[in-house]
Order: structure tokens, then sequence, then C-alpha cells
């Protein structure tokens, strides 16, 4: 499961990392947050025809995370629906129409994950990010969903939303949670972004789960854990004191 993460690149590096050619939001940009939950707007990086151009190009959009079908009635479901599992994206309603036509890279400096302390109630927060400090670009889907309410002028007409889709960890960071983010290395983003790919196995054939050390982690604050804190100091480290034992 990946239910809260860290994105605090400001978007003209943003652009200039995804070699993005077109910013979708050009007027809006999105602040630094350490803490980004569910139902909040975040960057998503994609391959959409523009208006002056009818060929696919690269772009940055500003989306809401937490999917809504085409279908949904409401946009309530979004809610339930952050993530979803690698391996049944081509199964299951929610997800195989926009696994075939409408993926995405999802921005992030690192994500968190919970695991239970030994003997203790409490859970400890952890900060996974890439060893490198590069940026981690996690396998998304994204869809456009109607309010059928509203006028056709109405510039909340359509409500563009994501989920981030997830697989198993591998075996250092299983210790910490079972699941993890799917990562899309650099030299597979423009066959996942191309919306012509809309073979689903040929598309599933793209999700190769991160190389074991390719990401790291380190415990966090349990401030964390209350989504009104926001802040640096939220992926700060644990003074080794209080992390010693935790392993």
């Amino acid at each position: 499961m990946c239910g809260r993460y860290a994105s605090a690149r400001k978007k003209h590096e943003l652009l200039e990392e995804f070699q993005v050619e077109l910013d979708g939001e050009p007027d809006k940009e999105l602040g630094a947050d350490f803490n980004v939950a569910p139902t909040k707007n975040v960057y998503a990086v994609m391959s959409r025809p523009s208006k002056e151009d009818e060929h696919p190009v690269r772009q940055l959009r500003i989306v809401r995370w937490g999917l809504v079908p085409v279908w949904a009635k409401d946009p309530s479901i979004g809610s339930r629906l952050i993530n979803a599992r690698a391996e049944t994206l081509a199964e299951k309603p929610s997800f195989r129409q926009a696994f075939a036509k409408r993926r995405c890279l999802i921005p992030a400096d690192g994500y968190f994950e919970w695991m239970a302390v030994e003997g203790e109630k409490k859970k400890q927060p952890y900060f996974i990010h890439p060893e490198d400090g590069g940026v981690l670009a996690m396998a998304g889907l994204y869809e456009f969903w109607k309010d059928r309410t509203r006028d056709d002028d109405d510039p909340l007409k359509w409500l563009v939303t994501c989920t981030v889709i997830t697989t198993d960890a591998e075996d250092q960071l299983g210790r910490i949670h079972d699941r993890m983010p799917m990562m899309i290395e650099r030299d597979r983003w423009a066959d996942w972004l191309d919306p012509g790919l809309t073979d689903t196995e040929a598309a599933s054939g793209l999700l190769v789960p991160a190389e074991a050390g390719r990401l790291t982690a380190y415990a966090v604050s349990t401030d964390v854990n209350n989504v009104r804190n926001n802040g640096p100091d939220l992926i700060k480290p644990l003074p080794d004191e209080e992390e010693a034992g935790l392993f």
C-alpha cells in the first residue's frame, strides 16, 4: 500500500526531470508537500494530445489522488481507490480501461510506511526513498470523470484523478510493509506513457519491481501520522538512539 508520500520539488524541476513538453497547468503550481494524503491535488506526468497538436505530447498536470472511474455515480469512491494492485490491473473494472489507455507517472521524493513495533501497540513510520536522492517515478493510472449535474461551461465539469500502482515489497522493505509503489525506471517512461500501447499484456511487462538496494528507508517522527502536520521535519531521520532496536 502507498497511503502517504512526500513531493517537495518545484514545478520547473519536474518539467525538466521528466522532459515535459507541455505544462498542462501553466497558471498553477503546487507548494512543497511533505505529507501528501489521499484526495489531495498532486502532480502527474502523462502523454496526451494538446490543443495545437493531435499527436500525444508529454504533459505535467495537476490531478486529485484517488481514482474516480468514468462509470462512478459520484466522486466519493476515489478515496477508496488510491492504490491499484499491479497483479489485477487488467481484471478490475475500476482500473482496466485506464490501464489500457491512461497510464501516468506520479513524481515523489519518497513515501511513508508504518511498521509494527514488537511488543507494543504503536507503529513506527519510515520514510522510503531512492538511495541516490533522485525522483521516485511511481507508476500510476489517471481517469476523467464527468459531473453530469454541472453545466458544460463549468470549469468543475470534469474531474481528473489518479491512483498509485503497488506491488510486493522486496525483501528489505518487506519487513516494514508487504506492499510498495511500483517504480518505472527512466528508460521505460516513454513506453509506459504511450497511449498507443493498448496491449495490457505488453504494458504489464513494463511493470518491474525496483532492484534490491535501489530504495532505502529510515525511521521518522510520528508527527507524520497526522495529515495536518507538514514541513521538511517530517522526512528527517530519527536520532540514532530513538531508531536503535527497531530492526
